[in-house]
């Protein structure tokens, strides 16, 4: 399963992927994100995480531009209390290497709480292994 959405240019924003091989939801975020567009891609990978009856998210930000700051509350009070009532356990973040976008990813972090296992990582290795990990799982090198 690999959905893209898209902004009002057409320009795509959001790349989700399940993958039966690692059973977790991959989110792949592009670009400049707006409050709309956070809002509405982290509901359709509430909605993929669901349909696959999944707990392990992959969230890569790794060519995110820009804070995202505007929607962290959101995503602490709304998002991640659905997140965990479906299910979710785990949620592996890569950061993007742009500074404001990892500022906005650290403040998600300290907001999510002790219900949710959560961990920040620089490169996508380190966040593959740490799922395979949690899923008690050898590695495969692939998402």
């Amino acid at each position: 399963m690999t959905r893209e959405l898209r902004n009002s240019f057409g320009d795509v924003y959001l790349i989700l992927e399940y993958s039966t091989a690692t059973h977790w939801v991959y989110c792949n975020w592009l670009g400049t994100q707006t409050y709309q567009q956070v809002t509405a891609g982290a509901d359709a990978c509430l909605a993929a995480l669901q349909e696959h009856k999944c707990a392990y998210l992959l969230n890569d930000n790794r060519h995110v531009i820009g804070s995202w700051d505007f929607a962290v509350d959101w995503v602490v009070a709304s998002w991640a209390p659905r997140a965990i009532e479906q299910g979710l356990t785990h949620i592996a973040h890569v950061f993007s290497p742009e500074g404001l976008a990892t500022i906005s990813a650290e403040y998600m972090y300290d907001g999510i709480g002790p219900d949710l296992h959560m961990h920040l990582f620089n490169n996508m290795e380190e966040a593959q292994a740490w799922l395979y990990r949690a899923q008690g799982r050898k590695e495969t090198g692939s998402n």
